[in-house]
């Protein structure tokens, strides 16, 4: 969470489009990124990414145990789930995987906290009551660092990432169409998320 400012949240349809999304991205500054396990690729997305030279790559929308396994199996280095639940929790903990799970309430967070977590995905965020929301919310846990995802844009990433507790956001921004990847356009747009709390 701290090695950059902007996780970009990537859905990928088509695995030949991985590698020149992950190199760009990469050589824009954002080495960590997460492949959201929403379409039939995203698997063998996460292992194309993971054979970009710098690339950090792990898998999002991770709602149970098996996808938890398969992920790691893929070469994910981290796991992102939209919520938390006991279950996913203790298994994620188990595996030893670094594990960012969605919070949006203060029962949440303590379920999380009960597990030995102390790190979370705020989502969804601006749903969720957006930066006030999460001001309220994080003020009893002062241990708590988030990343907050969901509606988050380029122009509104500065104000969430002035907050103490935000540790970096999430994205969908720099999502590539379907297509040719325009490399050019995702490194530029990879430098501008880089630089955010700079």
């Amino acid at each position: 969470m701290r090695i950059c400012p902007m996780i970009p949240v990537l859905i990928v349809e088509d695995v030949a489009q991985a590698r020149a999304i992950a190199e760009a991205l990469v050589a824009g500054g954002l080495r960590v990124l997460e492949v959201t396990l929403r379409t039939p690729a995203a698997l063998d997305v996460i292992r194309e990414m993971s054979r970009v030279e710098g690339a950090v790559v792990g898998a999002g929308t991770v709602l149970n145990e098996t996808q938890l396994q398969e992920s790691i199996e893929a070469g994910a280095r981290f796991a992102v789930s939209p919520g938390l639940t006991e279950r996913i929790g203790r298994a994620a903990i188990a595996s030893g995987l670094p594990f960012l799970p969605g919070v949006s309430s203060p029962g949440d967070i303590m379920r999380g906290l009960d597990l030995g977590l102390s790190h979370f995905k705020f989502f969804p965020a601006v749903a969720s009551g957006g930066i006030p929301g999460l001001a309220a919310l994080s003020g009893p846990f002062a241990e708590a660092g988030f990343c907050p995802t969901g509606g988050i844009t380029m122009e509104t990433a500065p104000d969430w990432l002035a907050l103490d507790p935000v540790l970096c956001v999430g994205g969908t921004w720099l999502n590539s169409k379907p297509g040719a990847v325009d490399r050019e356009a995702l490194r530029k747009g990879a430098e501008a998320a880089a630089a955010l709390n700079s």
